[in-house]
């Protein structure tokens, strides 16, 4: 699928009104927003690209503390009422901290992290004809799981199964080089036999041609994503401490209200 700059226009500016609806769900109820804030882009390219049939097709997140971007995803694409956002992390809400498949639209529930890989590689050999597009993040791949999964999909020749990976570098108690280094991410999956495409997780055309090429690929492809953390508001980016965040007060929530729609 080819597109024009229009389109790529029109994809930028929705990923600037979801970051909105995002800082409202989180203002006042708090949520991983660092996270939520660098991989939304790579979520709004699978979902509005048109690249996939998410009827049939599969969209799995694993880093499931993500769950405020696929929450104001699946209300924009009508998979339910948007005034059920403001229920966000309250109780008898399904919309919680971690996604959960009594959500409309969510095909994985979420626990510990690292665990949504293996069950995208089950899903990928059991439906050999069906797109799994799992989204991990850096963090989680200091979890084993991820690994045996990378082995599994490689011994069974998943070309259906494309891992991306939010490199956005920093996890909840600082930055992964410092965790736990990952090195050279890219030698690790292709030495295990997948396909790597490495892109600017916030280009639209790059995400969406690696995406394109992943589709047809005969092996697993991980497309790592090099993103910003707390992408688009300033005093988020790059700071840890906005991993998790309990709630947002009204001189930080202004701020970054007007820096986001400034963007638009």
């Amino acid at each position: 699928m080819l597109f024009n700059s229009a389109k790529y226009s029109t994809l930028e500016k929705k990923s600037q009104q979801l970051r909105l609806d995002l800082l409202n769900l989180v203002y006042g109820s708090g949520g991983h927003i660092g996270g939520c804030l660098s991989s939304l882009d790579l979520i709004v390219a699978v979902y509005y690209s048109k690249l996939f049939n998410l009827k049939k097709d599969k969209f799995i997140l694993s880093a499931g503390h993500y769950a405020p971007s696929l929450y104001v995803t699946l209300s924009d694409q009508d998979y339910f009422p948007k005034k059920l956002l403001a229920t966000y992390s309250h109780f008898n809400s399904p919309l919680q901290g971690h996604v959960s498949t009594e959500v409309p639209g969510v095909n994985y529930s979420s626990g510990s992290l690292g665990q949504g890989l293996s069950f995208s590689a089950g899903l990928a050999l059991a439906a050999p004809k069906t797109s799994i597009i799992c989204l991990t993040s850096d963090g989680e791949h200091n979890e084993g799981q991820i690994w045996e999964a990378v082995m599994f999909a490689s011994k069974y020749k998943l070309g259906n199964l494309i891992n991306i990976v939010d490199h956005n570098k920093y996890q909840i108690d600082g930055s992964t080089d410092k965790i736990m280094p990952l090195g050279d991410l890219a030698a690790k999956y292709l030495r295990f036999g997948w396909s790597v495409i490495t892109v600017d997780g916030h280009n639209f055309s790059q995400i969406i041609s690696a995406l394109s090429k992943a589709k047809d690929s005969t092996h697993p492809t991980c497309i790592i994503a090099n993103t910003i953390f707390g992408k688009g508001i300033s005093y988020m980016q790059y700071d840890y401490h906005y991993h998790d965040v309990k709630s947002i007060d009204p001189q930080h929530y202004l701020q970054a209200k007007k820096e986001l729609e400034a963007n638009l």
